[in-house]
């Protein structure tokens, strides 16, 4: 579930754009100023926020821009009655992904709050498609060449972290750590155990190559 911050300073259009988010599956936190999201951003990072520039203490787009000038990389979508060229201009200078003028039409906005997060978020995607696998992840199938694959619950996990981290060298510690419960109850051969099982399943005949080993470090899926 994709958490969907909005920062918006009137009360009664903040609750209606929490409503509908919550209604599109959004886990969200809704916020009258910056400060409490500011207080968030310590401890989790958000998918996406939906942000008014128009904002008490500072404007929503110099606070985006600060948040990027800390490399801290969130999609934004401006919600803001700025609505000249140069206005728009200016919100896409300082970290926009989107920009929606007031008054906006909330279906349009929920299609433009989706279309940012499989832009910039592909893993949140309910269906992900790489070369001929199809993972299901509201209903956690997968599919190899249009063909449903039973994979057990650590193999399904294992092979979506190998997918959301596509091309990158992972080794067994990062897999025990992210993808088992009680990583301390495992060695490493834990993970090529797994890993093996797992190709077994989506590469039988071995001609696919999915997953490769890097020797003396780990696995990457390619």
């Amino acid at each position: 579930m994709a958490l969907v911050v909005v920062i918006e300073d009137e009360s009664d259009l903040l609750e209606l754009l929490e409503y509908h988010l919550q209604k599109e599956g959004y886990e969200v936190f809704a916020s009258l100023s910056t400060m409490p999201v500011e207080r968030l951003l310590e401890e989790e990072t958000p998918d996406l926020m939906i942000v008014d520039r128009n904002l008490p203490g500072v404007e929503g787009s110099e606070f985006v821009l600060s948040l990027r000038n800390r490399g801290i990389d969130i999609p934004v979508i401006y919600l803001s009655a700025k609505s000249s060229e140069s206005d728009i201009d200016e919100g896409f200078l300082r970290g926009a992904d989107d920009y929606v003028t007031k008054p906006f039409n909330y279906r349009e906005l929920m299609h433009r709050v989706k279309a940012v997060l499989n832009r910039c978020k592909p893993q949140l995607k309910d269906i992900i498609k790489y070369k001929d696998i199809e993972i299901h992840q509201k209903s956690r199938e997968v599919y190899i060449g249009g063909k449903k694959i039973s994979l057990t619950k650590l193999e399904y996990d294992l092979l979506l972290e190998l997918y959301n981290n596509l091309n990158i060298v992972l080794s067994r510690d990062y897999l025990l750590d992210k993808v088992w419960n009680n990583p301390e109850d495992h060695q490493a051969k834990t993970v090529n155990v797994a890993i093996n099982r797992l190709k077994e399943k989506i590469d039988p005949d071995k001609n696919k190559n999915y997953i490769v080993s890097i020797r003396g470090i780990g696995y990457k899926m390619v």
